[in-house]
């Protein structure tokens, strides 16, 4: 027994060591230690760059200013004719009253007739070398310097400018006569009359020589100082003034639209 016991020591000790080293081994196996968790890499960001200056807004052109509409044309002045016509009727006015009466067309101190009061009424029946030849009151000559007289027929055109639609008309009648006025428009067209002095002018329509019908119901009349209506037929209206006794003094807008 003595001689074994060295051999059982050695043994023993290598048994020894050997369970340490399992139990070594075995606590550094991968089984025992903690699973790890893996972070997936994440790549720094980026620096941001620096956001770009904004350029400054342009500045708005100002609007453009509109044209103001176009002013409308007065009305065109329209006045009756005095040259080449016949005057049939003339008052008296003498700045130096009475007026005289003479026997022929001429100033002599052998032909005085008599003398008339300013305002009478005279009746042309010719004129001459500018003196008018009367028959009432009394007959004889008297100078046309000292009447007023008016063309007692005339007949007038009403002609618009360019972008015009109406016309001021004015005038007088001494005694009886008519003044008409012409005056193209078309079908559809709206006339309008506004009267500031004397009657309403008769409108008759083309194509009417025997004057039958006025679109106006009247004119002088009807009393009334405007009038409006829409025409029927394209052509010349005949606008007509008309006095049978003393005349009148005329004015009145007409306007075609």
């Amino acid at each position: 027994m003595q001689g074994n016991t060295p051999f059982i020591i050695v043994l023993a000790v290598g048994a020894i060591g050997a369970a340490l080293a399992g139990a070594y081994f075995a606590s550094q196996s991968p089984q025992s230690l903690p699973p790890v968790t893996q972070v997936p890499n994440q790549s720094p960001p980026s620096p941001q760059s620096p956001p770009s200056p904004q350029s400054p807004p342009s500045p708005q052109s100002p609007p453009s200013p509109q044209s103001p509409p176009s002013p409308t044309p007065k009305p065109i002045m329209i006045t009756p004719s005095q040259n080449n016509c016949k005057i049939t009727t003339a008052i008296v006015s003498d700045p130096n009253p009475p007026a005289n009466v003479r026997s022929s067309p001429e100033v002599t101190a052998t032909n005085l007739l008599g003398t008339l009061s300013n305002g009478t009424y005279i009746t042309v029946t010719e004129e001459q070398n500018g003196w008018f030849k009367i028959n009432n009151p009394v007959e004889g000559w008297i100078s046309k310097s000292i009447t007023e007289s008016s063309c007692s027929e005339i007949t007038e055109r009403i002609n618009f400018p360019p972008n015009g639609t109406s016309a001021r008309v004015t005038g007088r009648i001494i005694g009886g006569g008519s003044h008409e006025y012409l005056l193209k428009a078309s079908a559809g067209q709206t006339l309008t009359l506004s009267v500031s002095e004397g009657p309403l002018p008769f409108v008759f329509i083309p194509n009417d020589p025997n004057r039958q019908t006025d679109l106006t119901g009247g004119g002088h009349y009807t009393g009334l100082d405007n009038w409006s209506g829409t025409l029927p037929t394209t052509g010349d209206y005949l606008l007509v003034l008309d006095s049978h006794f003393r005349g009148f003094t005329y004015d009145f807008v007409v306007e075609v639209k």
